[in-house]
């Protein structure tokens, strides 16, 4: 018997799935080993290999993940014996119901040889290393266990059943909706007269504040900063909601069209809900979804803009974003972070030429808004470790970041600072993120229920009659 089934001859239990992880999982979420539950993770020396050779990249943000995904590995096997590593060491720690986490493994793919009696690929030059870790869930499944490879390369997927594989996935542990049509809005209209339907309402008295008390079932599906408004002139925002009531406070339309940021007026009820939501000083984070060419980032520049030298809540305005990845390092181009930033940035000139194009002198005025203002533009790449104290941070083109990436960047905000992400789901350009595994996907759904964030899907496309029917129509 050849050495790679000495190597498969390790013990589990009857129920135990076998999930042999695939690199650009971990390099996704450098915690998947972690994500399922008591069954068997297998490591492929391949996928090792891989994440060696990424940890020392000059992408700052995959190399990183790269990192953190061996260290992870390393605290579970750091310790074993060789034997215990080719059985499998337990995984520290419990899922989510309680039970214990399963085993992980290390197979080292490469005593594979054309002998084993299992179908292998062959190992071309071009992909070496997919063939070498397809063959590792090959080769476990000759062994009647129950295996599933999972990565999120959707060629690599093709290959592997195409070869034999019974079970092929994608990584879905982050995915948090079967539909990106079922994404939270921000808002919810309801049919009919919403007074009509209410039989038990309260009127309570909080922090100077009139709020409606109105039983759940009236709103059953109601967040803490949502919007609610029926067919008629009922217009209200949830302000909380707790078992059995939700607790809003009525507005009008007209008072919400009625606000106005560094000159800028909203165009339509969701950008009027936008900057409701980005003025209340009890948000923390905002975030903001919808169409390229809806406002977003006007509207989240102009309340920086207000908030800083109009109302002194902060002291510096944030502009930050992950450089593409396709995209040269930035170390290698010209100047300060914020020259090499530029071209990355440009969106944001565009749009303070918006709201001081009209200025006699309009360069001079953008440029004395920026010194004023104390605008930085920064690389996602290069915020790791710090601790942002009071500032208004905007994080563009969300979209492309994985959970993993936006915790990272969200949990450095400090005191006394309001961080607003934005971001178009229809423009990912990341090949291993879709609308359903993206970062802000995931932020949106976990954070809809915090009291102290707001989400806002801002329709309407206001750049252009052009630009809308592009969005609509090409």
């Amino acid at each position: 018997m050849s050495s790679g089934a000495e190597v498969s001859k390790v013990a589990s239990l009857p129920s135990q799935k076998t999930f042999v992880l695939d690199t650009n999982v971990l390099l996704h979420d450098p915690t998947a080993i972690t994500a399922f539950a008591e069954h068997r993770v297998v490591i492929p020396m391949t996928v090792l290999e891989e994440l060696d050779h990424i940890k020392d990249r000059r992408d700052k943000a995959v190399s990183r993940e790269a990192r953190i995904a061996i260290n992870m590995i390393d605290k579970v096997v750091g310790k074993a014996s060789p034997q215990e590593i080719k059985d499998g060491v337990q995984i520290p720690g419990t899922a989510v119901d309680g039970s214990d986490l399963g085993v992980l493994a290390i197979y080292p793919d490469q005593v594979l040889s054309d002998e084993d009696t299992s179908k292998l690929l062959s190992e071309t030059l071009d992909h070496q290393n997919d063939n070498r870790i397809i063959n590792v869930a090959l080769r476990l499944q000759s062994d009647n266990r129950n295996v599933c490879l999972v990565t999120k390369d959707i060629n690599m997927r093709l290959k592997a059943k195409g070869c034999g594989l019974n079970n092929v996935e994608d990584y879905n542990h982050d995915k948090v909706l079967d539909d990106i049509d079922l994404l939270a809005s921000g808002y919810e209209e309801l049919q009919g007269d919403f007074w009509e339907g209410v039989s038990d309402v309260d009127t309570v008295r909080e922090h100077d504040v009139t709020l409606h008390r109105v039983p759940l079932e009236a709103v059953p599906d109601a967040y803490p900063k949502q919007f609610v408004y029926d067919e008629n002139e009922f217009m209200a925002f949830v302000e909380r909601v707790d078992q059995e009531h939700v607790y809003l406070r009525c507005d009008s339309r007209d008072n919400l069209m009625n606000r106005n940021f560094w000159g800028l007026k909203p165009r339509n009820h969701e950008q009027a809900m936008a900057m409701h939501l980005l003025a209340d000083d009890n948000v923390d984070m905002t975030v903001l979804t919808g169409p390229a060419g809806s406002g977003k980032t006007l509207l989240a520049l102009a309340y920086g803009l207000h908030a800083i030298l109009e109302e002194k809540k902060y002291s510096k305005l944030i502009v930050a974003r992950s450089t593409p990845p396709i995209a040269e390092d930035i170390g290698f181009l010209p100047g300060t972070e914020e020259e090499k930033m530029a071209p990355w940035l440009a969106a944001f000139d565009d749009n303070l030429e918006i709201l001081h194009g009209t200025d006699e002198s309009a360069q001079g005025s953008m440029d004395y808004v920026k010194e004023r203002a104390n605008i930085q533009f920064k690389s996602l790449n290069f915020m790791r470790g710090r601790s942002l104290n009071n500032s208004y941070i905007i994080i563009d083109e969300a979209q492309g970041l994985t959970q993993f990436q936006l915790k990272s960047v969200i949990s450095r905000v400090g005191a006394d600072s309001k961080i607003v992400v934005l971001g178009n789901l229809a423009q990912i350009d990341n090949k291993y993120i879709t609308p359903l595994t993206s970062g802000l996907t995931y932020l949106v759904e976990r954070c809809k229920g915090y009291e102290h964030a707001g989400i806002m899907h801002v329709n309407g496309i206001v750049r252009s009659r052009l630009a809308r029917f592009a969005e609509e129509n090409l």
